[in-house]
């Protein structure tokens, strides 16, 4: 009886190797980019995968500032936020997002969305680093090229 019996084993904080993984955000769609870079955080990639435990990888995403919208989001899109005070929300389009300061927030917003709330999530989140040029700190790390197109083409059928 015991050859039937399956175990499933969790892995433990100080068990999980972290990898440093790069993403070109060049020309990719914000939404199929945010899921890749959202799995690849939590660590659902990996076989060991333990949803109470952050056994995901290290993010780094360059050019963010030309990633692109489909249909007429650029201009349809709206964010909103709320000030605090009575009649203080506010919105501004996902265009002037990125034609703005900080055009890096547009990936980071829609990632941290699909990451799970609270002290996990945050500690997952800390591990995206998202630059809006070609250029990062982050070389010493020899971040490995991660191939998001490639990963949304074959989960498509007939691609």
């Amino acid at each position: 009886m015991k050859a039937l019996m399956k175990t499933t084993k969790s892995a433990k904080p100080h068990e999980v190797e972290k990898k440093w993984h790069i993403i070109d955000a060049d020309g990719l769609v914000v939404g199929r980019a945010a899921v890749v870079i959202a799995n690849v955080l939590r660590g659902k990639h990996k076989t060991s995968f333990t949803p109470h435990v952050d056994c995901g990888d290290n993010v780094i995403v360059i050019n963010a500032d030309k990633i692109r919208f489909t249909g007429n989001k650029l201009a349809d899109k709206v964010y909103y936020k709320h000030t605090g005070y009575a009649g203080g929300i506010k919105g501004i389009t996902a265009g002037k997002v990125l034609e703005g300061r900080f055009p890096e927030r547009v990936l980071e917003k829609a990632v941290e969305r699909m990451i799970p709330r609270g002290p996990l999530g945050r500690q997952q989140m800390r591990n995206l680093r998202i630059f809006a040029g070609s250029e990062h700190p982050h070389e010493a790390q020899n971040p490995e090229p991660l191939d998001i197109a490639g990963m949304n083409r074959k989960n498509k059928v007939g691609a």
